[in-house]
C-alpha cells in the first residue's frame, strides 16, 4: 500500500508509501484467514524459469513497454532465484534535467516498505516479552480513540478503524505548501484524531498510516531509543543491509535518483528528492538500494530476525483486496510475499516467492499513476506474467482523484 497524501491513487499496490494518502483507503470486511491465501498451487522450484538471455530479452521488452506507456523516467529491477540465475537492469534516467542515467547502485526512497521494518522492530520486542500483540495501544500511548480496545495486532494488520492522517485535507495543505518542513509524530496523529473512527476495531481492513505512527511510538517507549536508532541498529544491521537508512531528516545519501511527483500544491510535476519524509516517519521515511532490498525480501518473508512462532503470526493474512491478503505489515499477492512503497517521487516493490526462493525488487523514480494503477504494480505484473504466469502479481486498479 502506499502513503499517498490524500485518498487519491493508492490501491493495494499502494502497500507502500506516498506523500499524499499513504494508503489504500478502502475498507474490506473481515474474511477467514484460509480464504485469502492464494488458491493456486505453490510454485515449485523447477517451475521457475532459468533466467536465460532469451528470458532476459522478454523481460527487457516488458519493462520498456511499461516505461513507455506510463512515462516512467527511470527504473531498476532485480529478479533472481537460487540456481536460476539473475536479471539485474536499470533503464532510463535519474535526472530528467541533465539526462544522467539511472544506475543499479543508486539510493532510493522506499516509502511504505518502511512499514516492514517498523513491524519487524515491534515483533522483536514482542519476542523479548516487552509487549504482547493483543495489548491495547492505550497501554502505551494515551489519547488514542478506542485506544482501550484497539490492539497492536490490529494496528499492524490495518484493522484499527483509525482515520488515515495523510487523507486529511489540512495535512495535505500543510505538506504541499512546504514539503521540506519537518513533522512530529504527535502532529501527524492530531490530523487523524480530529476525525471520528471509521469502524469498530477488527471489523474491516483499511490501510492507514496512522497505525504505523502509533507502532513507531510503541517501539520507542519499549526500547528507550529513537525509532531511527532502533531500526538502524537492531533491524537494518542484523539483516546485513549496508545502504539502508532510517533518516533523521531530509538527508538522502549519494548517489541517488531525483524523484518526480504530481502530489504538489499546483498539481504540476516537481522534483521531490530534497523533500522531508518525516511526514511518513514509521510508515514511510526509509531509504535503501536494489541490493539491500533483495536481501530484505528474504529476511522479512522468512522471518530470520524473529522467532518462528512470531513470524507465523505475521504471515497470517486476511483479505485486503481481491487476491490479496494482508498480515502484520506484510501482504501476500498470489503467493508473492512482501510490500510495496510509494512516496512523492518514488515507488518500490519488494517481494519473495517461497518455493523457488525467488526475489523481485523494483525501484523507480516517480509515483505518478497510470490509468489508476501504481507504476510499481504495472512492473510487477509485467515481470511475473513472464516468469510465474500462474502467480501474477496484480493489484486492482483504483481511481485516482485530482490533486
Amino acid at each position: 500500500m502506499s502513503t499517498r497524501l490524500r485518498r487519491a491513487a493508492v490501491g493495494v499496490a499502494a502497500l507502500g508509501l506516498v506523500v499524499v494518502p499513504l494508503g489504500v483507503g478502502h475498507a474490506v470486511d473481515a474474511a477467514p484467514v484460509a480464504s485469502i491465501v492464494p488458491a493456486s498451487a505453490p510454485v515449485a522450484a523447477d517451475d521457475f524459469p532459468q533466467l536465460t538471455p532469451a528470458v532476459a530479452r522478454q523481460l527487457d521488452a516488458a519493462v520498456l513497454k511499461v516505461m513507455s506507456e506510463a512515462k516512467i523516467p527511470g527504473v531498476m529491477v532485480s529478479l533472481s532465484a537460487p540456481g536460476k540465475g539473475s536479471y539485474v537492469r536499470a533503464f532510463g534516467v535519474a535526472d530528467k534535467a541533465t539526462g544522467r542515467p539511472i544506475r543499479t547502485d543508486m539510493n532510493m526512497r522506499i516509502g511504505s516498505e518502511t512499514k516492514t521494518f517498523t513491524v519487524t522492530a515491534l515483533l522483536q520486542l514482542v519476542d523479548q516479552g516487552k509487549a504482547g500483540l493483543d495489548d491495547p495501544i492505550g497501554k502505551y500511548v494515551s489519547g488514542v480513540p478506542n485506544g482501550d480496545r484497539i490492539t497492536l495486532r490490529e494496528l499492524a494488520g490495518m484493522r484499527s478503524g483509525l482515520f488515515n492522517y495523510s487523507a486529511d485535507e489540512g495535512f495535505f495543505k500543510a505538506l504541499t505548501s512546504d514539503p521540506r518542513r519537518p513533522f512530529t509524530p504527535q502532529e501527524l496523529l492530531a490530523y487523524s484524531f480530529k476525525h471520528p473512527v471509521l469502524f469498530e476495531p477488527d471489523a474491516k481492513f483499511d490501510y492507514s498510516n496512522t497505525n504505523l505512527i502509533l507502532l513507531g511510538l510503541v517501539v520507542e517507549k519499549l526500547s528507550g531509543q529513537k525509532l531511527a536508532d532502533y531500526i538502524n541498529q537492531k533491524v537494518v544491521a542484523p539483516a546485513g543491509l549496508h545502504r539502508t537508512l532510517f533518516p533523521f531528516g531530509a538527508e538522502f545519501p549519494s548517489p541517488h535518483s531525483q524523484g518526480y511527483t504530481d502530489q504538489t500544491a499546483t498539481g504540476k510535476i516537481e522534483d521531490s528528492a530534497d523533500w522531508n519524509p518525516s511526514w511518513g516517519w514509521a510508515a514511510g521515511a526509509m531509504i535503501s538500494d536494489l541490493d539491500d532490498m533483495k536481501t530484505w525480501a528474504k529476511v522479512v518473508a522468512t522471518g530470520t530476525l524473529l522467532k518462528p512462532a512470531t513470524q507465523a503470526e505475521r504471515l497470517k493474512v486476511v483479505e485486503a483486496l481481491p487476491g490479496t491478503g494482508y498480515g502484520l505489515g506484510i501482504f501476500n499477492v498470489q503467493g508473492w510475499i512482501g510490500h510495496n512503497g510509494s512516496l512523492p517521487g518514488y515507488q518500490s516493490l519488494t517481494v519473495y516467492l517461497p518455493q523457488p526462493k525467488a526475489t523481485l525488487v523494483v525501484l523507480l523514480n516517480t509515483d505518478i499513476a497510470y490509468k489508476g494503477s501504481e507504476p510499481s504494480t504495472l512492473f510487477g505484473q509485467a515481470i511475473t506474467k513472464i516468469v510465474t504466469p500462474d502467480h501474477v502479481f496484480t493489484l486492482p486498479a483504483q481511481s485516482v482523484t485530482a490533486h
